[in-house]
């Protein structure tokens, strides 16, 4: 039954997506060969493979096209698909399985009858060397009978694989009489082919740990009951019930209980963040020391985590530039390599020499052809770094846009939540004589403990401990508050308020110059008419923010600007503080906009740091556009091209870093590949490379590149 996701669309009567696994879609080649069998299906609009996670996704017309048909189409490949939310067909019912266990008994029979015609060579007596070639000979038939299958859908397919390379070189190698050789070929292959499957599977694995973050089960209250049921049986509203030490199923809001919540699989830190009733909880972390009561707000497949999956996935399909160029030069190289092939063979028979050895060497030569390893070594690597960024809490959404993270030469703030937290602290306090800094502190706090504005908030969290608030309070907007304590009228306000009333501080005695620095608000605090003290109250900067300024430094930035819509005398001193290279105060989004592209034009790439959504004309016209904070902001997920999970600026250094390490391991793994096929080229035309030598070099390639980029997962 065809289940795909239907939408409208101006060119077909019913488009249509859908999404399948395909198992035994190991390299490159067996994408060539998926799109060979699906294109020419009407109704196919387009298709794209994601090769580490072995997913096929295709967009088509559902009115000419079933699901079904192209599941048909693969048949007989040697691959089996299927639509990505269904389960598999059985394998017991199906020709796939038969052709899985004659794979295996031909490989077991082939090792054993070369182990036999190896220990015939040994024999003594007349038909010792005539028993080992036919044990060979045999041994070399049994084993290519998988080979030669997918060779025969290959060459169907008008294309050319390592399959219809083996089995040229073994009939080759069987025909000049070669025959521990074809044997000794077929076993090599084989081995070489689970290695390079095996291996592939150990970077999966390792990539899918990053999606199997949630439990399966919810303890829902139902009925005054505790019930353990599926996550999927959980629906907006339920109440879930988190124990201590237990993972939390789905995304939520505590409704009771206090604890600490480790959201490391979330935003990549580590430390714990303190949980209270009002606050909001993600899918994935793990509970600390308290039970909470939680209300749902949002489901399996809409939760944070679910989401974050779902852009990683999504960013594994989309293509570096590096991996395009890597494609067409694969695409070129095959055939170039086949004509050299073919002129080994075809020069030698014009002039006369021998035939047997050149023909040896051009079955040499087509073996190491193979570009699965270079056509490889790309993804992996992308696919590597972006599931290691998204376990530290980075989410970069495609390898186009880690290719340009890695070229960043300039990094342009936002100020306010981004350089700063965005939430106003007290950063000075004066008192009278006779007064000390923390009753002044406490006086204000009563009147302003009950008030939403930050500065008041920022004042009521500075007192030392709980107070209790007063009476008759009122907001004046613009000016500050008063009310009642004690029977006491109490003023907590700016110097306006103070003004108004026939106040003076100065007058007082009151000196607030120690406390005065530009971007800095004063809060005066007056008791029944005379100022008792003057708090100061400031935007702070981040705890990190100094270090990953350092840290950046180190990464090949060679410019480092602020762009704020905050006043200079603001933006000034806390660019002077961090050591930044440029400051730009005052400016509406469109400035900022302008500025981005000056600065990319004088400097070179640019990356812009904001909250995502304020700063979105800056972050759309940058190279890269990061955001801050973004595990709560569903628009800072979409529109950023990089989005920082954590509030934590530390992780910019590392997500260049780890751009620069991807784009280095890609360099590598291309490096490899190629010095190992020219290599093997070379040793192949001067006669001293082998049928197995050059399987060797073919399929260690992949191995070499897939181990080298699964690195990447652990890089800090």
């Amino acid at each position: 039954m065809d289940t795909s996701t239907s939408t409208t669309c101006g060119v077909c009567e019913l488009h249509a997506e859908a999404t399948f696994r395909v198992e035994g879609m190991d390299c490159g080649e067996e994408v060539t060969l998926l799109e060979r069998r699906l294109r020419p299906l009407v109704g196919l609009e387009a298709m794209s493979a994601d090769l580490l996670n072995q997913r096929l996704h295709v967009t088509f017309d559902a009115a000419r096209l079933s699901t079904t048909a192209m599941v048909e189409a693969i048949g007989g490949t040697g691959m089996r698909m299927w639509l990505e939310h269904e389960q598999p067909t059985s394998y017991g019912t199906t020709v796939e399985w038969r052709w899985h266990l004659v794979r295996i008994a031909a490989a077991g029979m082939g090792v054993g009858l070369l182990l036999q015609g190896l220990v015939a060579l040994g024999w003594v007596g007349a038909k010792a060397g005539e028993i080992a070639d036919v044990l060979f000979l045999a041994a070399a038939a049994i084993g290519a009978v998988y080979p030669a299958r997918r060779a025969l859908v290959s060459i169907r397919s008008r294309s050319i694989d390592i399959n219809v390379l083996m089995v040229v070189a073994v009939s080759g190698a069987v025909a000049l009489g070669e025959w521990s050789e074809a044997a000794s070929v077929v076993l090599l292959f084989a081995i070489a082919q689970w290695l390079e499957a095996r291996t592939m599977e150990r970077a999966r694995q390792a990539i899918r740990a990053l999606m199997d973050l949630t439990p399966p089960e919810a303890l829902v209250r139902r009925d005054g009951a505790d019930v353990r049921v599926g996550v999927d049986q959980v629906a907006v509203g339920d109440t879930i019930v988190v124990r201590p030490g237990g993972k939390v199923p789905l995304d939520g809001e505590i409704l009771s209980g206090r604890t600490d919540v480790n959201e490391s699989s979330i935003t990549g830190e580590s430390l714990p963040v303190d949980k209270a009733p009002g606050d909001e909880v993600f899918a994935g972390t793990i509970n600390g020391r308290g039970a909470i009561d939680v209300r749902v707000t949002r489901l399996r497949d809409d939760t944070r985590l679910a989401r974050i999956v779902h852009l990683v996935e999504e960013a594994q399909s989309k293509r570096a530039p590096v991996q395009t160029l890597v494609d067409r030069f694969a695409r070129v190289y095959t055939p170039i390599v086949i004509l050299v092939a073919l002129a080994m063979v075809l020069g030698p028979w014009v002039a006369g020499g021998d035939m047997d050895v050149w023909i040896y060497r051009a079955l040499v030569l087509l073996v190491v052809a193979c570009p699965c390893a270079l056509v490889i070594s790309t993804p992996v690597s992308v696919v590597a770094a972006l599931a290691g960024a998204a376990r530290h809490g980075v989410l970069v959404k495609g390898g186009a846009q880690l290719e340009r993270l890695a070229a960043v030469k300039v990094v342009a703030f936002d100020k306010t939540g981004t350089l700063t937290r965005g939430e106003p602290a007290v950063a000075g306090v004066v008192a009278m004589p006779g007064l000390s800094p923390a009753q002044v502190i406490e006086t204000a706090a009563r009147v302003e403990a009950r008030s939403e504005h930050p500065i008041a908030r920022a004042v009521a969290a500075a007192a030392s401990s709980a107070v209790a608030a007063a009476t008759d309070v009122t907001v004046l907007p613009g000016l500050g508050a008063e009310g009642v304590v004690d029977g006491q009228r109490i003023l907590v306000g700016n110097a306006r308020l103070m003004t108004g009333r026939g106040i003076d501080p100065a007058v007082a005695g009151l000196d607030t110059g120690g406390i005065e620095r530009p971007g800095r608000s004063i809060v005066f605090v007056a008791v029944e008419g005379r100022a008792i003290g003057a708090i100061a109250v400031a935007d702070r900067i981040r705890d990190t923010a100094r270090e990953a300024i350092e840290s950046l430094r180190g990464q090949q930035v060679t410019r480092l600007v602020m762009l704020t819509g905050d006043h200079p005398a603001a933006a000034a001193p806390l660019a002077d503080e961090l050591g930044l290279d440029e400051v730009h105060a005052g400016l509406l989004p469109e400035q900022k906009h302008e500025l981005v592209q000056a600065l990319r034009t004088r400097h070179g790439a640019v990356l812009m740091v904001g909250d995502g959504v304020n700063d979105a004309p800056a972050l759309a016209v940058a190279d890269v556009g990061a955001a801050m904070g973004a595990a709560g902001s569903d628009a800072a997920l979409e529109t950023a091209d990089v989005a920082l999970m954590s509030d934590e600026l530390l992780k910019l250094p590392y997500a260049l870093r780890l751009a620069r390490a991807a784009l280095g391991n890609i360099r590598t793994n291309i490096a490899i590949a190629l010095v190992l096929k020219f290599l093997v080229l070379g040793l192949a035309v001067a006669g001293i490379a082998t049928l197995w030598l050059a399987i060797l070099a073919d399929t260690g390639a992949s191995v070499i590149v897939v181990g080298n980029a699964v690195r990447l997962l652990r890089a800090r």
